[in-house]
């Protein structure tokens, strides 16, 4: 729809920021610049909104849509308002997963630049990572001066790219003199899952990127001291890479309403949501700042609200959860959807029983919201195939399991008039006194018991069940005083467990955490469960098959 974009320039303007504060790149994208954050220092906070989801589906559940679409109509409904939105990567993108810029009456613009390349930003991101490797590498070929254990290195190479060919890899690295000082065995991984990429999304600006930087750890000396990325003194080259890539982008959505484009990193693996650089820019320039986390609340609001909120000093004032009839009857044993694999019918038929049986999963995650403290607003979105009873049916329950309000969307069709009743109950809610908001577990507490907190109170597991190099991990971050850093659990998104074929709420089972991993940059400790992986794989047909370039450079099945 290039007929309908307006000068990214006159969307900046509107919005407050000056001239002298933008960067262009084509007429319909701009970065903006870090020193906006000074002058909006002394403005009011405005309201804080997330978006996050039941347990998705592969088809999606419409929490992209639904965030634009909110932000365009609380703009209708005369509240200054933007959305801040992670970066798409192309890695799912070719694969399975599609664009990440919503869809209809209620997508970003320029759609094909922001789903490519867009202003180069992961790539950035992944040109920092990959030359703290070589350099870390060079340092051991070199002599060793800092005497790194080769067994110990922690940070791995990284692309904008699913290849599970690359997941593990081994190779002798070798001295000065080439013999080989030792086989490591390493892997890639995908650009977003990256610590160089959560660095970029939870620093506060560039000066708190830059320390950041510095403190990435490497791996550990023989000595088992520390090795960070400031002792290798890459620190400052990584900074010089990712000077551009720290001012956010400025895009528009299909009614004009401003977005922020800031950080792509994936809630399974990482923290998946947008940086706090955009989002302190837009909450300094609007009344009503709209963003999302990635997933299910069990993946991406926990991360939200545990690491981002109580990192950046955010208070969101509601959240909506969006959920779908086709959403909830997945979660139930009446009907099968499996990514990769061919759609049940059964999903687009209505079956009340599916959705009572499938209903546990929307309580659960309305639950796992209200632990925060956060007031709970349920989005129905709505599709063709949908009931007005199945409709009627999920929004009734929504309020008997703790929502403050439910209301349908039909946003992808209609654009902000198809969810104005979901925007003036955020409005009415965001300015009441339910936000009570607070983190679930307390800084002081020992890594493992927050594992097991969230484990036990989000996820619905009994017990957690950590591994000797876990064990080790997590002893070995608090004995280094990083025991006060909150946690970051990577887990399948298909399931509020870490086994994707449990669906519903899951309870009584043992959450397994294989290993432990210190992302002393971004600022937490990573723990993974038994079955995840940090790059993912192609399915049997990618999407990147269906995608094509006329020759007038209209690129064609991104969408």
């Amino acid at each position: 729809m290039p007929q309908r974009l307006k000068d990214i320039r006159r969307i900046a303007r509107d919005l407050g920021i000056r001239p002298s504060e933008l960067a262009l790149n084509g007429p319909h994208k701009a970065k903006v610049a870090l020193s906006v954050l000074e002058r909006l220092s002394a403005r009011r906070p405005s309201k804080y909104i997330l978006v996050s989801a039941i347990t998705p589906t592969p088809l999606g559940e419409g929490k992209t849509v639904t965030t634009i679409a909110l932000s365009m109509a609380l703009n209708r409904l005369r509240r200054r308002a933007a959305c801040t939105l992670r970066q798409s990567s192309m890695g799912p993108l070719f694969g399975a997963k599609g664009v990440a810029n919503g869809g209809g009456a209620s997508q970003l613009l320029p759609a094909d630049e922001i789903n490519l390349h867009f202003t180069g930003d992961t790539h950035a991101v992944s040109a920092a990572n990959n030359l703290l490797v070589a350099f870390l590498e060079n340092s051991v070929f070199h002599g060793n001066p800092l005497g790194v254990d080769p067994a110990s290195m922690t940070v791995r190479r990284c692309l904008d790219a699913s290849d599970r060919s690359l997941r593990h890899i081994r190779y002798a690295l070798k001295s000065e003199s080439g013999a080989p000082v030792q086989e490591v065995h390493t892997g890639f991984e995908i650009a977003a899952a990256s610590e160089v990429m959560s660095v970029l999304a939870l620093s506060r600006d560039f000066g708190d990127l830059r320390r950041r930087l510095g403190r990435v750890t490497v791996g550990r000396s023989a000595s088992g001291d520390l090795v960070s990325a400031s002792a290798l003194k890459a620190d400052g080259m990584m900074a010089a890479v990712l000077k551009d890539a720290a001012r956010p982008n400025l895009v528009q959505t299909s009614e004009g309403t401003p977005c922020f484009i800031h950080a792509g990193p994936f809630a399974n693996v990482s923290i998946g949501t947008s940086s706090v650089i955009a989002d302190r820019i837009a909450l300094g320039l609007c009344d009503f700042v709209v963003t999302e986390s990635g997933f299910g609340a069990d993946c991406g609001a926990e991360k939200f609200f545990d690491i981002k909120c109580r990192t950046a000093g955010l208070r969101p004032a509601a959240c909506v959860l969006v959920c779908s009839a086709r959403g909830l009857k997945a979660q139930s044993s009446r009907c099968h959807l499996t990514p990769g694999r061919k759609i049940d019918p059964c999903i687009f038929k209505a079956d009340l029983q599916a959705l009572e049986e499938g209903s546990v999963n929307l309580k659960k995650q309305i639950a796992n919201v209200r632990l925060f403290g956060v007031p709970v607003i349920v989005c129905v979105n709505v599709f063709p195939t949908d009931t007005q009873e199945e409709i009627d049916w999920i929004r009734h329950k929504a309020l008997e399991f703790g929502a403050v309000d439910s209301h349908p969307s039909t946003a992808w069709r209609d654009g902000s008039t198809g969810i104005m009743g979901l925007a003036k109950s955020v409005v009415k809610t965001a300015q009441g006194d339910e936000a009570d908001f607070k983190p679930l577990y307390a800084d002081e507490a020992p890594l493992r018991e927050k594992i097991r907190t969230v484990a036990t109170r989000i996820y619905g597991a009994a017990d957690v069940h950590f591994e000797p190099a876990a064990q080790e991990m997590l002893s070995f971050c608090e004995a280094k005083g990083f025991g006060r850093l909150p946690v970051c659990i990577a887990k399948t998104q298909f399931s509020i467990s870490h086994d994707e074929a449990l669906r519903g709420a899951p309870e009584g089972y043992v959450f397994p955490v294989k290993e432990a991993r210190l992302c002393s940059g971004a600022g937490f400790v990573l723990a993974f469960a038994s079955t995840m992986q940090t790059m993912p794989g192609l399915p049997v047909e990618p999407r990147g098959t269906k995608i094509e370039v006329d020759e007038a450079g209209h690129v064609t099945g991104l969408l």
